[in-house]
């Protein structure tokens, strides 16, 4: 790219409604609203004649939520949905882009002002002009000598200068102005009543948000009163306002090429959508005709997809699949439910490009004949169960249950692109085949969505028909190839994630796989039970609430409860909400419940009953599978940032363990007939690797001898002999223990404790000066991550830490919690796994009727034979001990009893 053409980005997002509004409600002859359609296209011609780029990008926000969800859950509540005849015209505007042969970029967990500051920084830092053409007012944040707005509708450029004419501002102080006005459309809180002539006001009277703020008791009257109100939630507001533009994106200013229009696709939708002027225009271009077939190997924008209807066609794909060094393998199934799914059909991929469907099952009216579903099945079940025959999949641990439904033992499993994304880096997107195709090959694929419909009238792939359904399957073959070949050499690039990738990630996969089909016995009667005795409570509880608060309300309403607890009762305001109201989230009640408030300890018991009866002894009886009688999880490896397994669907992770009614729930998970529930839990894990990792000779010493830890930690602080500890001061030093490996800071210990903060502080400095290899680490640790972006656990598996060196002080001090905990609670992950794979392994070979059937944070837990028990134990605790090799040894408990509670 030269500087002479400059970099076009274009806010399709802003385009969308900005069109929507602006043009009259046109429809074609068939009833399909066209309007924004017409409106969007008409100005992106307009803008490549005008400019006549090489080089443009139109970005459209992603579905679902962003990062700003998670700062504030908030953002954007108030915004009424999209109305219909504007979500109809979306998908054909992409489809036209495209068809132009320009870059459509849509990027998860971001919006499309985030991707545009990115790219428009990029190319700043390559010398690159860049014009990005939008409507949105956040955007004068992004405007400098080599960045300028323009807005095709009324054909105005905004530089420095008119940023300065029209906002009295510079383009450094935008995101102060838009924080201080808040927006509505989009929830920002802002100062109430602010607009832009107080808010330029205030600006330039105090230079800067921060300015703003620290000069706040200055600003007399109303507005004062309003500000000062509003002043804890200003920097939030400056977040939620500041367009991103460190986006992580697999492509860069240089490489958005404008492509050659694919006329004979553009006839199509000119003709479909009624836009006749355009249409003659392309009468005297040449069509695009389909791609001829060369040696050359096939790109991601060539695709040869079959669809298998012939046993000729079978034997021919059957020949190449045995001769392939690795094929991509997908199935098609009736359900998500993997224990319930049956196949419909499946689909190969051996290079980039093409790709075969197999259906087998579609049944729809009118559906082609289909090869022989039992004798397909046993024609391929040799080479599917074959080790040698290598497969690459996308969550191949599901397909390996589909097919072992059908008595097919998938081996060969070489590469799981879900979990090279997942190693690669655990926070960078979400790990989904599409996510995954949107960020590294550019692509954005069919959405089952699309073929199938939504909700209730959803149909299921058999019903669905094969000139819909096999371009589907292909491309889920075809892409997952294309996603290994890109994402398998970053990979191999960094040796010690090739290492967790090859010997943890992609070994635990039939582990887990196995641990799903065991599944757990459940005592429904017991939860049935307990779920009486539940609601009974629940009610009592409410009728308690009433009673305190001396009225009857909704204890679900945050504003009835707020207006009692805060207005009525006069109990202190501990936080505030974005919008300056009395908080009455749960930390908030918890902590007034701490201080023996009764009308808050009331609801606390209140929300943590109705949470377990909704959650399990209602729902688990409802999820026992029918035919096997026990309830089967489903284990996740690539949601977690640290490692660690999550489980849905039920969620075993979150049963609590320290409540009574918790440990009751426990009691209803039992071992089958002539068997005992084991449980095999790590002691102190985390601690024995923070000893490991910190070197400290006072934690090495007292592991090595075995010492209470946290009895030696309370002598060491506590100045007393480890026999003259009491249980308080324990319970301190646990918490002190605990709470520095998390990153608790001295105000939150003293909470935890219940004690001022300067003897919480007086604490943790003994507590450092004790164990002073301990803050060498945590010292080191904060200095390496800031300097490298990541951390590692003991194995070698990295956590990414994008905020370590950001500008705001709260996102980076979270950062810096993160990057001293994330190697202890990876490595503790990380351990559980290995020691998990060898468990597997010997009982696979050892044939003893054990069946390792939940993890659940640093637990095991087993269904064993009565007549197996000495040998479980003991071979289990090795094999858990041998999981690492650490300065300190491994300690794990055992236990035994008829069910999950009693073993614990």
């Amino acid at each position: 790219m030269t500087q002479t053409a400059p970099l076009i980005l274009v806010d399709g997002s802003s385009y969308l409604y900005r069109a929507y509004h602006a043009m009259p409600p046109l429809t074609n002859s068939d009833g399909e609203a066209t309007g924004t359609i017409y409106g969007v296209i008409n100005m992106l011609r307009k803008l490549i004649r005008d400019y006549q780029p090489e080089h443009m990008a139109v970005v459209f926000d992603a579905k679902g939520k962003t990062f700003r969800n998670d700062l504030y859950a908030e953002y954007k509540a108030t915004r009424p949905p999209m109305p219909d005849d504007l979500r109809e015209q979306i998908e054909p505007i992409h489809e036209i882009v495209k068809a132009m042969g320009l870059p459509l970029l849509c990027i998860d967990n971001v919006e499309a002002d985030d991707v545009i500051g990115t790219l428009a920084k990029q190319a700043t830092a390559a010398g690159i002009e860049t014009v990005i053409s939008t409507g949105d007012k956040d955007m004068a944040q992004l405007v400098s000598k080599h960045v300028t707005l323009v807005n095709t509708m009324n054909n105005t450029k905004t530089d420095i200068a008119a940023v300065q004419e029209k906002f009295g501002l510079t383009p450094q102080q935008i995101v102060d102005y838009l924080a201080l006005m808040g927006d509505k459309v989009d929830n920002i809180p802002g100062v109430d009543s602010v607009g832009p002539k107080t808010a330029t006001k205030l600006l330039q009277q105090y230079g800067s948000l921060q300015g703003v703020i620290e000069h706040a008791d200055e600003v007399k009257g109303k507005l004062g009163e309003k500000l000062r109100a509003a002043v804890d939630a200003l920097p939030l507001s400056y977040q939620l306002a500041t367009i991103k533009m460190d986006v992580e994106l697999d492509f860069t200013p240089e490489t958005l090429d404008m492509q050659v229009a694919d006329n004979q696709k553009l006839a199509e939708l000119y003709r479909r959508y009624e836009f006749k002027s355009w249409l003659q225009e392309l009468d005297s271009a040449p069509a695009a005709g389909p791609s001829t077939k060369t040696d050359e190997p096939a790109t991601s924008n060539e695709t040869y997809y079959e669809t298998i209807l012939t046993q000729q066609q079978l034997d021919s794909w059957m020949d190449k699949l045995k001769k392939a060094e690795l094929f991509a393998f997908d199935t098609e199934t009736t359900s998500l439910n993997y224990l319930q799914a049956r196949i419909v059909g499946m689909s190969f991929a051996i290079k980039a490009g093409e790709a075969a469907y197999l259906p087998l099952a579609h049944d729809y009216p009118g559906a082609p004949d289909q090869l022989d579903f039992d004798a397909t099945l046993a024609l391929m079940k040799p080479l599917l169960e074959d080790p040698k025959a290598l497969k690459v999949g996308q969550n191949l641990k599901y397909d390996r249950h589909i097919l072992l439904n059908h008595g097919i033992n998938l081996q060969g499993i070489a590469h799981d692109t879900m979990l090279q994304s997942y190693v690669l880096d655990s926070t960078a997107t979400r790990h989904d085949m599409d996510s995954l195709a949107e960020k590294y090959l550019g692509r954005s694929t069919i959405h089952f969505e699309d073929i199938a419909g939504k909700g209730k009238k959803q149909l299921t792939f058999n019903e669905i028909g094969l000139e819909e359904a096999s371009p589907y399957a292909c491309e889920d073959a075809d892409i997952t190839l294309q996603l290994h070949h890109v994402l398998w050499p970053k990979v191999q690039a960094i040796p010690s994630l090739e290492t967790v990738y090859r010997e943890l990630e992609m070994p635990l996969l039939p582990v887990l796989n196995t641990l799903e089909r065991n599944g757990v016995h459940i005592d429904i009667f017991m939860l049935q039970q307990q779920s009486d005795q539940l609601a009974l409570d629940i009610d009592r509880l409410e009728k308690e609430a009433h009673a305190s608060a001396g009225t009857k309300f909704n204890l679900g309403s945050p504003k009835q409860l707020q207006e009692i607890l805060y207005d009525q009762q006069q109990l202190p305001v501990r936080k505030k909400t974005p919008k300056g109201q009395p908080s009455t989230a749960e930390n908030v009640l918890q902590e007034l419940a701490d201080d023996g408030y009764e009308l808050p300890q009331i609801i606390m018991n209140y929300r943590s009953l109705s949470k377990l009866k909704s959650t399990y002894t209602d729902k688990l009886p409802q999820q026992v599978n029918q035919q096997t009688g026990r309830v089967h999880t489903s284990y996740h490896q690539a949601v977690t940032a640290t490692g660690r397994l999550s489980s849905s669907d039920p969620n075993l992770q979150n049963i609590p363990i320290r409540t009574e009614t918790g440990r009751k729930i426990r009691e209803a998970f039992v071992a089958g007939k002539g068997a005992k529930i084991l449980a095999a839990d790590y002691s102190q894990i985390e601690l024995r690797i923070m000893a490991h990792l910190s070197g400290d000779k006072s934690l090495l010493t007292a592991f090595a001898e075995g010492e209470d830890i946290h009895r030696h930690t309370a002598s060491e602080i506590f100045g007393v002999e480890a026999e003259q500890v009491n249980g308080d001061q324990r319970r301190s030093a646990k918490a002190i223990n605990f709470g520095l490996i998390y990153g608790m800071s001295a105000h939150g210990l003293s909470k935890q404790l219940g004690i001022e903060r300067h003897q919480a502080a007086k604490y943790m400095e003994t507590y450092f000066e004790r164990y002073p290899g301990v803050r060498n680490y945590m010292d080191n640790t904060r200095e390496q991550a800031k300097k490298d972006g990541y951390v590692e656990t003991i194995f070698g598996r990295r956590l990414y830490l994008p905020e370590i060196n950001s500008s705001n002080g709260l996102r980076r001090q979270y950062a810096e919690r993160t990057a001293i905990n994330a190697p202890m609670q990876g490595s503790a992950a990380d351990i559980i796994k290995r020691a998990m794979i060898s468990i597997h392994d010997w009982l696979l070979e050892a044939d003893t009727g054990i069946r390792m059937i939940m993890q659940v944070h640093d637990e095991l837990v087993f269904e064993v034979p009565e007549d197996q028990l000495d040998l479980a134990k003991t071979e289990i605790e090795q094999f858990m001990i041998q999981a690492a090799d650490l300065e300190v040894p491994l300690e794990v408990g055992i236990g035994v009893g008829d069910n999950w509670e009693q073993a614990h």
